[in-house]
């Protein structure tokens, strides 16, 4: 055969052998779509309560992600004496504060790119211990009357003693009321009543609780007054 025949077949044949790899790359390349980025989520959770002059404890998790994770405060306020830690995504300290604080944090992981989530949280910090009127003192012929209510924001068991006094224009005390018992962990709003029979005068009313944590050797308090005297008429 001459050779340029056998020169020609040849380039036939190896141009055929590459449209079919190039074809077989190409349905390969169609089969293996390209990796997507690394996901990452911060996991959705209710912070619990935070207690004013109490430690607290917030673990913040996350979903995905390559490691290692950091954690960056994004916006917003935390109670005052409580920091995010950017490497554990803890959030503790012992707020010095009372209030609402809602706050944005994010997670960044380490591929390359970095993938980032975002999530919004609110801690609320109330007194250990809370009084507050249920219904205010109020006169009804030679009787003061009224009911307050008790709130246990703790993880221990309160041993309470509630007083309530009507203290006249004299200085002289006359008790409306006293309760002592165990309130129980995180309580809230349990209704005491008080009520008595006073001479006549002017009266401002007070109640004291005190809470006392014996196993660890700590003491609550709180306080109520009423704003103005109330006054008892003299009855014939």
């Amino acid at each position: 055969m001459p050779a340029a025949r056998l020169w020609l077949k040849g380039t036939l044949f190896l141009f055929v052998l590459l449209i079919l790899t190039a074809g077989a790359l190409g349905q390969q390349e169609e089969a293996e779509p390209p990796e997507k980025p690394p996901q990452v989520a911060i996991l959705d959770t209710t912070p619990q309560t935070g207690v004013l002059r109490a430690a607290y404890y917030l673990q913040l998790t996350a979903d995905g992600g390559i490691p290692p994770l950091k954690w960056t405060f994004v916006r917003g306020f935390l109670p005052p004496g409580v920091e995010l830690d950017e490497s554990t995504g803890v959030i503790s300290g012992t707020p010095r504060e009372l209030g609402d604080y809602t706050f944005t944090v994010q997670v960044t992981d380490s591929s390359q790119p970095p993938a980032t989530a975002q999530r919004e949280f609110t801690i609320h910090v109330s007194s250990a211990m809370a009084v507050v009127w249920k219904t205010p003192p109020e006169v009804q012929a030679d009787k003061i009357s009224g009911a307050v209510q008790v709130s246990n924001a703790t993880s221990d068991d309160f041993d309470l003693t509630l007083i309530v006094v009507a203290v006249n224009e004299y200085g002289k005390a006359f008790a409306l009321g006293y309760q002592h018992f165990t309130l129980n962990r995180e309580t809230t709003g349990l209704n005491i009543d008080f009520a008595s029979n006073v001479p006549a005068g002017q009266y401002v009313v007070h109640v004291d609780a005190v809470a006392e944590v014996p196993q660890r050797d700590a003491i609550f308090r709180a306080r109520l007054q009423t704003p103005d005297a109330l006054v008892v008429p003299l009855h014939q």
